[in-house]
């Protein structure tokens, strides 16, 4: 056997053991995490959106008035 095949050969075989060891860690975290719905940044959670100052003559359309008086269209 040349260098070559016994080289890919130890190569092939560590990633191969690379890749077991790296799915048996993720599968642990995912097992233990699984009924945890935490996202874990902590604090206070404030569920209000934020007040923008809007430019001058520019309202929210949930600020519009609510009834609005067709005009007349005269003919």
């Amino acid at each position: 056997m040349s260098s070559l095949m016994i080289n890919l050969f130890l190569a092939g075989f560590a990633y191969i053991i690379l890749i077991y060891f790296v799915a048996a860690m993720t599968k642990n975290s995912l097992r233990k995490g699984k009924g945890n719905s935490d996202d874990g940044d902590g604090g206070v959670e404030n569920l209000s959106p934020p007040k923008i100052d809007l430019p001058p003559g520019v309202i929210w359309p949930s600020d519009s008035p609510r009834e609005r008086k067709p005009e007349p269209v005269d003919f």
